[in-house]
């Protein structure tokens, strides 16, 4: 367990929070298309990498590994981000934030879970109450940009009307249907526009076109050589 200080934003105000994180879920295959979702399955297996036990599937990862920091480490140049709403319980409310599940895909392809635990996950450090987003959830906005050889391109963008409900979401990976408190799970990405590839630096962001908000993050990606 270890704390991260998150600011509460509630329109006319900013509370700041800090919560004591246990746990990390990383949940995929989460789209609401099940004709999309098997057709790429089945592209991902021409691939090599063997289709989810089950869909939508929860993946563990070391709660260590979340970050606020604006940069993080990665061995080799194999790895790349992937921009997705965050869910957090704690004490009864859910929080909602936004975060990089950026993964090693060269580990990926022999082992999903095990290239989970591969990287960081930066994680933005404002949170929105779920109750003040629900009513108009399928609307908000996941996006991302990645800097490819000095050049900011979009890379991710999509409403979360294409994603599964928060209810459905939450209700399938935990008993009795709630969060635990101290428990972050990651909802689930986009496809990459152009394909997934590596960059020096990755932001996101989800954007509110109701309440006119956004909560934004960036990191720059500092690849470690591979030696043997």
């Amino acid at each position: 367990m270890f704390d991260l200080t998150f600011t509460v934003d509630a329109q006319d105000t900013t509370t700041p929070l800090t919560l004591a994180i246990d746990q990390m879920v990383i949940a995929g295959w989460t789209g609401r298309d099940p004709v999309a979702r098997d057709k790429h399955i089945a592209e991902l297996q021409e691939m090599g990498i063997a289709p989810p036990a089950s869909t939508p599937i929860y993946y563990r990862a070391s709660a260590r590994r979340l970050t606020q920091e604006d940069r993080i480490e990665c061995c080799g140049g194999d790895s790349s981000g992937e921009v997705e709403f965050v869910l957090i319980g704690w004490q009864g409310r859910t929080f909602v934030g936004c975060g990089s599940d950026h993964t090693d895909r060269k580990v990926e392809a022999y082992g999903v879970a095990v290239s989970k635990q591969m990287c960081d996950k930066p994680i933005a450090s404002t949170l929105w109450e779920l109750e003040d987003v629900i009513g108009h959830w399928d609307r908000m906005i996941l996006r991302s940009y990645a800097w490819i050889k000095g050049e900011r391109v979009l890379y991710q963008e999509g409403t979360l009307d294409a994603m599964l409900p928060v209810a459905d979401l939450v209700a399938r990976g935990f008993e009795g249907g709630k969060l635990p408190d101290g428990c972050a799970m990651f909802g689930g990405t986009f496809a990459a526009k152009g394909g997934i590839r590596p960059a020096d630096r990755f932001e996101f962001e989800l954007e509110d076109p109701v309440l006119k908000r956004t909560i934004r993050h960036g990191y720059d990606v500092v690849t470690l050589p591979v030696l043997g």
